[in-house]
């Protein structure tokens, strides 16, 4: 029998509890062994819970106990989960987490440690929720240049902008409508202004180059700026507007950024909407990819935190984790990728072609006072400049 510690029983904690207690059978099964949660840690009582004769507020009982082979974080959060995990891969034991934050910070030394160790340090959960992709790109793609990862990667903005985009409803309505229903927290401003998708994007992006990617040079933009009347203009261009976290691979090196895109129907990533996530993938071999799945949730998260639990105990004296070195990937400056934009402006149509030159126009009737530009293809440097001739910008939104 296995025995595991659960560090954490808000949402994902409990989750992988009752993941392991519903599907006990078929994850035996699987493992080769029973696996037991025999410690819960967390400064709060569940009385009334079954959980609750395992529940500990003291990280050193589990710490000081040689029957727990592996560590399952599901606190959130870099402090005090880094302390946690670091002293349990330290110690031998293998470590499953979702925490997007602590793997996007820490998470070439931790892989490094359990390399040492010839223990396993596994994430699949931190990206993507329930959608496997970690695991693919560690070991299914290794033979692929992987040249693109582009993705919906937060549940909450994507129902944002699927609701804004079949109700006509305005952003804080959304926001408001998305808090009720539990898909976005009471202080939302990792999700919407895109820190989440930002970190997943970094995660995704050093494996596939194998250096560590700082989240924090990854140029982010939020969806707060997107209104009614952008969906509206989008709806004139058949298109739809989705937050994109993207890397890709040039003869120079990476770059990456999140922001709102247009999509078109053609592009494999516009119909994935609500709550679920869509990760699209080129590799110079295998071509395109998709990966589509509920992204965040109770039970689809702990599902890949489980599937972990699973893959820890079938290796458990192989390390199965590429690792990412510590050395820094400095990224390219986002302004040298090309694409086309499209804008709304205050200013008249002499002064947006001598700022832009040949354009096209979109036209929306209930809209007035202003004008909507799609620009032919150039740099994001190219852009800037071109806008600066331009008086009154209301809102620029790129498009893929």
């Amino acid at each position: 029998m296995i025995k595991i510690a659960l560090l954490g029983y808000g949402t994902i904690g409990s989750g992988v509890a009752e993941v392991l207690e519903t599907n006990r059978e078929s994850i035996t099964k699987r493992a080769g062994e029973e696996i037991e949660i025999k410690y819960v840690l967390d400064l709060r009582d569940f009385p009334g819970d079954a959980i609750q004769p395992k529940i500990v507020h003291d990280y050193e009982v589990i710490a000081e106990d040689p029957e727990i082979q592996v560590v399952v974080e599901a606190m959130g959060g870099v402090e005090p989960a880094y302390t946690f995990v670091k002293r349990a891969l330290l110690a031998g034991r293998s470590v499953t987490t979702s925490n997007k934050a602590l793997v996007a910070k820490h998470g070439a030394e931790l892989l490094a440690i359990a390399r040492e160790k010839n223990i396993n340090f596994l994430f699949e959960a931190s990206v993507g929720g329930g959608i496997p992709i970690i695991r693919p790109l560690n070991s299914s793609l290794t033979a692929d240049e992987v040249e693109e990862i582009t993705g919906i990667l937060n549940g909450t903005t994507n129902y944002m902008l699927t609701k804004m985009t079949f109700d006509g409803s305005e952003f804080q309505d959304v926001l408001k409508d998305a808090q009720a229903r539990g898909y976005a927290e009471a202080d939302p401003t990792a999700d919407i202004e895109g820190q989440d998708a930002c970190r997943k994007i970094a995660i995704l992006t050093s494996l596939v180059c194998g250096q560590q990617v700082d989240f924090e040079e990854i140029h982010t933009e939020g969806i707060t700026g997107i209104t009614a009347v952008d969906i509206k203009y989008a709806k004139a261009m058949n298109r739809g507007i989705k937050l994109l976290a993207t890397s890709r691979k040039t003869e120079g090196g990476y770059y990456a950024l999140v922001a709102p895109f247009l999509l078109s129907p053609e592009h494999p990533l516009y119909h994935v909407n609500d709550v679920f996530n869509g990760i699209f993938v080129h590799g110079n071999v295998l071509g395109d990819a998709m990966f589509y799945g509920s992204g965040a949730g109770k039970l689809p998260t702990a599902s890949a935190v489980t599937a972990d639990i699973v893959e820890i105990i079938k290796n458990k004296d192989r390390n199965i984790m590429a690792a990412w070195s510590s050395g820094k990937l400095q990224l390219l400056d986002y302004r040298q990728a090309s694409g086309r934009f499209f804008l709304r402006t205050g200013d008249s149509r002499e002064q947006i072609e001598a700022a832009f030159g040949d354009v096209e126009y979109v036209e929306v009737p209930e809209v007035s006072g202003e004008i909507g530009v799609l620009t032919r293809q150039m740099t994001e440097a190219e852009y800037e400049e071109s806008a600066k001739k331009l008086n009154q910008i209301i809102q620029m939104v790129r498009v893929a």
